[in-house]
């Protein structure tokens, strides 16, 4: 992955950069794919061994499998308004995919990867699990201490957010570029008198 992160003297051309966009098309798709699988793998699982309201020990006190529905938002937030959450995960997953045109970071295809697969991993629970079509609850089963109970795809949603935050922090564009503020030229300075390598006069 190329290491956008650390400042570089010369960018890399428009051209090149248009060459490495199939790649982070690429790149991009299999970390949506990754986050989607494996967070729709996870609640098969847990719908399949475990009954509602089960609270299994994986690494105690810290780490518990628990196996609830939420009809909220990640985390459990807000959870008497699903079907707002269904538009806004539709309307997020569509935005995404818009912004792809631009993608020439690997770092960028990463968040937006994991942004995309994460709420389409939630929005699938919303569309066809119970009671009803674009009302269905999600599948939560992570709980930490002194934490909400959450999934794969609320990590994944919340990580790639957190990696915009950082690229945009720093300043790296979408396409791979660094916004780098421009330097002020130097005013010409007034030479002190009696500092121009002639004597002063008397």
């Amino acid at each position: 992955m190329t290491d956008d992160f650390t400042a570089d003297a010369t960018q890399p051309k428009p051209a090149e950069r248009r060459k490495w966009r199939p790649a982070m098309l690429w790149l991009f798709t299999g970390f949506a794919v990754f986050a989607y699988v494996f967070d729709q793998l996870t609640k098969w699982w847990v719908t399949s061994t475990m009954t509602e309201g089960e609270r299994i020990p994986v690494l105690p006190p810290l780490l518990h499998w628990y196996f609830i529905r939420n009809s909220g938002a990640a985390f459990s937030i807000g959870e008497n308004v699903t079907w707002i959450f269904t538009i806004v995960m539709a309307a997020v997953s569509v935005a995404i995919l818009f912004q792809l045109r631009k993608l020439g970071s690997a770092w960028w295809a990463l968040s937006l990867g994991l942004l995309l697969g994460g709420a389409l991993g939630n929005l699938t629970d919303r569309l066809f699990r119970e009671p009803s079509f674009a009302m269905g609850h999600v599948v939560d089963f992570i709980q930490l201490p002194n934490f909400a109970i959450f999934n794969i795809a609320d990590s994944a949603v919340v990580s790639g957010v957190v990696i915009i935050c950082l690229l945009t922090l720093r300043g790296i564009g979408m396409d791979g570029t660094r916004q780098v503020a421009a330097a002020k030229p130097a005013k010409d300075a007034k030479p002190a008198s009696g500092a121009t390598g002639e004597p002063a006069g008397e």
